[in-house]
């Protein structure tokens, strides 16, 4: 009886074990094909765009001629 119960429990941390392996993988399985056949993905850089954005934001400031707000002059509307 002992020796059931001790089956049934590995075989329930087993099943339980490649699910949950198998829900992790299962969205990602292109992915991972895609990567395992060498093919490198694009590095990750959310913050370069931001750059870009806020360097084409100074240019247009710079272009049309509008001075920068100084943070002195904020504070004293701030007042």
């Amino acid at each position: 009886m002992m020796i059931v119960v001790s089956v049934l429990v590995f075989v329930g941390a087993l099943v339980t074990a490649v699910a949950t392996i198998a829900m992790m993988v299962a969205p990602q399985w292109r992915r991972i094909l895609h990567l395992a056949t060498g093919h490198v993905e694009p590095a990750f850089t959310p913050l370069a765009t931001l750059v870009v954005a806020e360097r084409r934001i100074a240019v247009r400031r710079w272009a049309a001629g509008s001075p920068a707000v100084s943070s002195l002059t904020r504070r004293r509307a701030a007042a």
